[in-house]
């Protein structure tokens, strides 16, 4: 009931998903990424601890392969999910179980899977791909948009248009971007809008927050101002 795509940046070695559906909230269960592991996006009759379960096999080293035929192993009902895995290496696989409901497909490419399920048709997952390979050299979160509306242009869901998110992250425990609509006559378009208001008031701001690296951040509490983040004491 979905359509998704998963990648990792090879430049900056960011993992994100970007997913999109016909019912509500499709970022709260969806989309799994961890920095320096990995990324999982998991779907059609979803089973949360795919996403779960995998990031911690890929954090213990296996392979997107290896993790792909320990999740197969431990589910008690494969033939309805549908799944994809991009490991730290940019290696990508995807599964579609033969229940899956609807048109159903999957195509993985170096650093990057879609996969989707009770679609329109094969344009669907094609044109994501295609917008994917053919927006390098932007950031990954804009890249994944951007594919993602090339897929709901090509058809998107069967039954209609409800909810999308985008989850990307980089160096840090917190994500780098997590973007949710939830309920909307059109999401993609929505949260590509949402994007670009975040570009000016929201990412200059998770800039200065504390690292790993920088514990104590770098914050600019005249930029901070600007972006409506303080109240002016004057």
């Amino acid at each position: 009931m979905t359509f998704s795509i998963t990648a990792r940046c090879e430049e900056t070695g960011q993992f994100g998903v970007a997913v999109t559906t016909r019912v509500p909230a499709v970022g709260t269960l969806c989309p799994f990424v961890e920095a320096g592991v990995g990324g999982i996006a998991t779907q059609s009759f979803v089973n949360p601890y795919i996403g779960i379960n995998g990031l911690k096999y890929l954090k213990e080293g296996l392979s997107a392969e290896e993790v792909k035929g320990r999740i197969l192993e431990e589910d008690p009902e494969p033939a309805i999910r549908q799944f994809v895995i991009v490991d730290n290496t940019g290696k990508a696989v995807a599964f579609t179980g033969d229940k899956c409901d609807g048109w159903n497909g999957q195509v993985v490419g170096k650093n990057y899977g879609v996969a989707g399920n009770m679609l329109v048709g094969e344009d669907t997952i094609l044109e994501t791909a295609r917008a994917f390979e053919n927006s390098k050299g932007k950031p990954l979160a804009e890249r994944l948009i951007i594919a993602l509306q090339a897929g709901q242009d090509a058809g998107g869901d069967k039954r209609g248009r409800q909810s999308a998110a985008v989850k990307v992250v980089s160096t840090e425990e917190y994500p780098l971007v997590d973007l949710r609509v939830d309920e909307h006559p059109d999401p993609v378009k929505e949260l590509g809008r949402i994007y670009e208001v975040a570009k000016k008031e929201l990412f200059p701001f998770v800039e200065m927050l504390p690292t790993k690296a920088n514990p104590k951040g770098n914050f600019n509490f005249e930029s901070s101002r600007e972006m409506g983040l303080l109240q002016d004491s004057k």
